[in-house]
């Protein structure tokens, strides 16, 4: 099936979603960002992680002529996005630093001229010259903005190559933008508008309350023994979500001797590791993931039961996008946090390393450079794979002050590093090219193969070219398996040298080479967003500190609210209901507990502390008086 913009431009919304989605209606706020971008107004889009953003940009694409441009940092979520689209259907490619040069000239020259409804580009390529030509021939209907808090220098993850996006409405006068975030405070929210150049204010916030969610904050001196009573506690799967890779690695083993299935996922491990115990996880052969934040961006699993902090956030924002990885399926689930007296001095030590001093950020800044090779004046636009931890046992540095001094570079639009991108397929003849024509008959695959290497690839007699092994197999007439077991096969008759395709980190250069005493930190940009840091930390202290303000009343508040509503099922609200209860009447307590749920005379006197005949004469009198009734299922229910 292909996808036919001239049928979809007549169908309904509602029609279109269930033609490609297979789903009857929209969630919350769905429809109303959907008519907003339809009636070409920009939209600031505030929705909680899990909420669907996706289709909020993907169904009016298809109800509009041309094409939908999709700015997205996330590597993983973008490949996963135009799998799922190709699937259904759908024409969408992506571009991003780790797509060989002539592949990306292909998808952008499809985009221009061909049937492409959805090009997913990362932000770092907005400025290209390729791209900037291919722009202004591009029919563009919609520009979506994803993760937008980046646009915003005040937002716990600001990205300066996300500024550029603006410049894209100059090609696209009349497309409107829809900026998409699940962690925006006010201020943030201003910020994305204005950078954006929106026509006017216009913010459409879906609800950050999870009524499934319980909020629980744990204050305990040992971490471990209240995690095991959780595990114990609540079946089913779950994230654990660690500071460091050693806590990680060492706790993911100290549940394994304690005989619960858990594994450990870091950005440490190799790619293909990653991916393995991700789907170990996913299909459920492992029940627990241990993990640092680096476990979260494209995580498809809707039945995560609970997610267990073992230390504070630096932020709610980052809080809440983690947590909110639980109960996705509407079940009832667990956003458990832990603490203790030891939290606070570390969370200060972080900030210390988060922040070095200028000095420091311009020799990491110096050190990198001499490290990948690029000479003063060079290396604008340009990415260069970056394994960080040989460079840092290299020059013998902390790997936690080098990401931070990159964090502070990249604000300071100067390099980014950007995290597991693909690193195409090398080869290189070991051969003569006469002899190798010798190898086999003509018309068999590794023939075809051959011949499709040599016309696309000049050089591969003298030295390593980056191939493409997808674009190989497509002009072979091939499948990619095939394609990569042949090269195999000549990597064994010592016919070639190969390095197969893998993901490593990349750094990409925002501005060409400076000399060190040239290279400007700005210090009032810097103190600003330690200052910010702080204060966001210090929200999400006062969220674990709290003892009578509900947990979900608190992070909605803190999103903007304005009519946020007790959630009645996390720590605080059930600790005040007990309390409630004790002092109410008989009568009373019972309601109270059927107030949230249906339940069983047995678990009602499982709740409810006193004499089990007293608690079933007045269910029976509470039945009888009309005040509740058996449902269905069985249960006991208040009648409304």
């Amino acid at each position: 099936m292909k996808c036919n913009t001239t049928d979809n431009s007549k169908l309904s919304p509602e029609e279109i979603l269930h033609k490609w989605w297979g789903y009857d209606e929209f969630r919350p706020m769905q429809r109303e960002i959907i008519d907003s971008v339809l009636r070409g107004k920009d939209t600031l889009a505030l929705m909680p992680t899990g909420g669907g953003k996706s289709l909020t940009y993907q169904v009016p694409a298809l109800a509009m002529e041309g094409l939908c441009i999709v700015v997205t940092p996330l590597i993983a979520l973008m490949k996963d996005q135009v799998d799922q689209l190709q699937r259904r259907g759908i024409s969408a490619v992506a571009v991003h630093s780790g797509i060989d040069p002539r592949r990306i000239e292909i998808a952008l020259d499809n985009c221009t001229y061909g049937d492409v409804k959805m090009l997913y580009i990362a932000p770092e390529r907005l400025a290209t010259e390729v791209f900037r030509a291919r722009l202004r021939r591009m029919n563009i209907s919609l520009i979506a903005v994803d993760e937008a808090h980046c646009i915003s220098q005040w937002g716990y993850d600001f990205r300066p190559s996300y500024l550029q996006i603006a410049e894209i409405r100059e090609f696209a006068p009349d497309a409107p933008i829809l900026a998409l975030t699940a962690s925006a405070t006010e201020l943030v929210a201003r910020d994305i508008m204005r950078h954006l150049r929106f026509a006017s204010e216009n913010i459409l916030r879906s609800s950050f309350a999870r009524p499934n969610l319980s909020y629980v904050v744990r204050d305990v001196e040992d971490k471990y023994y209240h995690l095991m009573r959780v595990i114990q506690n609540v079946p089913g799967s779950g994230i654990i979500y660690m500071r460091t890779r050693e806590g990680a690695e060492q706790l993911a083993e100290r549940l394994q001797n304690d005989g619960i299935s858990a594994n450990y996922y870091h950005a440490g491990l190799p790619a293909m590791e990653r991916g393995l115990r991700q789907d170990d996880w996913r299909e459920d052969r492992t029940r627990i993931m241990v993990a640092t934040n680096a476990f979260g961006m494209g995580i498809d699993k809707a039945d995560v039961r609970f997610v267990i902090h073992y230390a504070m956030c630096d932020s709610l924002e980052a809080y809440y996008q983690e947590a909110g990885r639980a109960g996705r399926d509407g079940k009832r689930s667990y956003a458990v946090l832990f603490t203790n007296e030891e939290d606070s001095e570390r969370i200060s030590k972080l900030f210390k390393a988060e922040f070095p001093p200028i000095a420091d950020i311009k020799r990491v800044y110096e050190l990198i450079c001499n490290y990948i090779q690029v000479a003063i004046g060079d290396g604008f636009g340009a990415s260069f794979a970056f394994n960080i931890y040989d460079f840092c046992h290299t020059m013998r540095l902390s790997s936690t002050n080098v990401i931070n001094a990159l964090k502070i570079l990249e604000q300071n639009n100067l390099m980014t590093l950007i995290d597991e991108q693909d690193h195409p397929a090398k080869l290189m003849f070991t051969c003569s090219r006469d002899s190798l024509y010798k190898l086999n008959a003509e018309g068999n695959d590794m023939d075809k193969m051959l011949r499709t290497i040599l016309r696309l690839y000049n050089g591969v007699f003298t030295h390593f070219r980056d191939i493409d092994e997808l674009y190989i197999a497509s002009c072979a007439q091939l499948s990619s398996e095939r394609v990569h077991e042949l090269l195999k096969v000549l990597w064994r008759m010592h016919i070639i040298r190969y390095i197969p395709a893998a993901r490593t980190p990349m750094i990409y250069f925002d501005s060409e080479r400076l000399p060190q005493n040239d290279l400007y930190i700005a210090p009032e940009t810097y103190r600003h967003r330690y200052d910010l840091a702080i204060e966001r930390f210090n929200s999400m202290l006062g969220y674990t500190l709290s003892k009578e303000e509900c947990r979900s009343k608190i992070i909605e508040e803190y999103f903007g609210e304005k009519q946020a509503k007790e959630c009645g099922v996390c720590d605080i609200c059930l600790k005040k209901r007990t309390q409630k209860n004790s002092n109410a009447s008989l009568d009373e307590r019972i309601l109270n507990i059927l107030a949230t749920k249906e339940l069983t005379p047995k678990e009602i006197a499982s709740e409810v502390a006193g004499d089990i005949s007293k608690i079933s004469k007045c269910i029976d009198k509470l039945l009888h008086e009309g005040k509740i009734s058996i449902s269905i299922s069985g249960k006991l229910k208040i009648n409304e």
